[in-house]
């Protein structure tokens, strides 16, 4: 099991039903009959997606009468905004120097045609 929050939130996000899950409480609080519905699982299988979420701290559970509503919690998906930020900036540092390189071949192809045009 995943000790630190954002390998727990990684963990939690690595499964397409637990993504599905989130994103649907992206539009609003749900019950657990509500989440379970696009499905073809059990409610326990549910269930278990729903507290690796919780442990993850992606989602909170209120209670509501009888009924204990899910919602997203976005805080844990900051983080993972942050960590891939990193990644995204150097990224984006190698795709200038590659445009800029790019930019020189270019340049270099237009002035030998401009020679072979003379």
């Amino acid at each position: 099991m995943p000790a630190d929050p954002l390998s727990e939130t990684l963990f939690a996000l690595a499964d397409p039903t637990r993504r599905a899950i989130l994103a649907r409480l992206s539009t609003g609080e749900a019950t657990v009959n509500e989440l379970a519905e696009p499905f073809a699982m059990s409610l326990p299988a549910v269930s278990k997606h729903l507290k690796v979420l919780e442990r993850a701290k992606l989602i909170s559970r209120s209670r509501s009468a009888q009924w204990r509503p899910c919602r997203l919690e976005p805080e844990p998906l900051k983080a993972v905004d942050r960590w891939v930020g990193d990644y995204r900036k150097l990224w984006d540092q190698r795709l200038d120097k590659l445009e800029g390189y790019l930019a020189e071949i270019q340049a270099g192809r237009r002035e030998k045609e401009d020679r072979t045009d003379d």
